[in-house]
């Protein structure tokens, strides 16, 4: 018998490669650009030596030179060059669901976080690569939607857990949480919604991604920042998150097993927190890429409980100081592909 279910995978399910999209001068990274394609190409090392890397950029000649020149697998790397605002794939990339085996390619709208920055060309990357025969699924237009892949995670048995912060923030969707909810059940085909009513970090423009705060490791353990400082501004919030956390149960009725991850010292820029935070950690086949902030202690502490959520995978630390003072991390800038997916170029 065939099975026609439709669900949405799990991160850790088996991948054929990640997406990232390059920076590049026309972007906000202009006034720290040589930083942050450092950092970028560090990413791409990484992944590359493990999976397919298809890299999205403006300028693909640029590009490889650069990936070529820092040592990075060109075996394993695929460009497509395609105009962009900035570099958030995981907010503007598919979110990919199968079909008795089959990628089916969800394009949401991206609208640059509720409307905070440009993100026109952005919106137009999944379209591109689709029309170019470059990712192999079926297209479905979900652009009468705002979703960034950031703001939901799956634990590929029907779960969803999101932020209401987030879902409901002004700009996005008007809609009310049960429209969205119900919504979000019919097109990700998942069967329950678990909202995170607490949790958000300053300087985060995301409105609260559950990728900053949460996130699955199994069905039935979750990771998550935990603050026990009480004199840090996130402390009561994070508490309640905390609360609510433990509140929730898998699918079974039973409690889910919390691993707890450091909160990440203050580390600011002109004045303002930025949201660095050891939760926007990204599961690939063999290794689990996680962000780290030059904080020994704590990036010591983050990869312990990540090696304890992932036995069986490397815990590979990157330093994202750079991808914090455009308010993101590691998790933001990659998205994941299941292997059902064939990345053609």
């Amino acid at each position: 018998m065939i099975d026609n279910r439709i669900y949405f995978p799990a991160e850790w399910h088996k991948q054929v490669g990640v997406m990232i999209t390059f920076p590049h001068l026309k972007t906000d990274w202009e006034y720290m650009i040589e930083e942050a394609k450092d950092c970028f190409l560090r990413i791409a090392k990484q992944i590359a030596s493990r999976e397919i890397l298809l890299v999205v950029a403006p300028n693909e000649s640029e590009v490889e030179k650069l990936l070529s020149e820092f040592g990075v697998n060109m075996q394993n790397v695929r460009i497509f060059e395609c105009e962009t605002n900035d570099t958030w794939a995981r907010d503007h990339a598919f979110i990919t669901l199968l079909k008795g085996g089959k990628p089916l390619l969800l394009d949401f709208c991206f609208n640059g976080w509720g409307k905070k920055f440009s993100s026109d060309l952005d919106n137009k990357i999944n379209i591109s690569l689709f029309a170019s025969k470059v990712l192999s699924g079926e297209y479905v237009n979900c652009l009468n939607f705002v979703l960034e892949g950031g703001s939901v995670e799956s634990d590929g048995r029907g779960t969803l857990l999101t932020t209401s912060k987030c879902l409901l923030a002004e700009k996005r969707n008007d809609m009310s949480k049960l429209d969205i909810e119900c919504y979000l059940k019919k097109i990700l085909c998942v069967e329950r919604v678990l909202w995170l009513d607490y949790g958000d970090l300053e300087g985060d423009d995301t409105d609260g991604h559950i990728d900053t705060l949460a996130r699955f490791c199994s069905y039935d353990t979750i990771a998550y920042v935990q603050c026990e400082d009480e004199k840090d501004s996130h402390f009561h919030e994070l508490r309640k998150m905390e609360q609510q956390l433990m509140s929730f149960r898998t699918l079974e009725g039973k409690p889910y097993k919390l691993l707890p991850l450091p909160m990440v010292d203050k580390i600011e820029e002109e004045g303002e927190r930025l949201p660095a935070t050891y939760a926007n950690f990204l599961i690939m086949n063999t290794a689990v890429l996680m962000p780290s902030y030059n904080q020994p202690k704590n990036d010591a502490r983050a990869r312990e409980v990540l090696q304890k959520a992932f036995p069986d995978k490397e815990i590979v630390m990157v330093d994202c100081r750079a991808l914090i003072k455009q308010h993101g991390s590691l998790h933001c800038v990659t998205m994941q592909f299941p292997k059902e997916v064939e990345i053609t170029l």
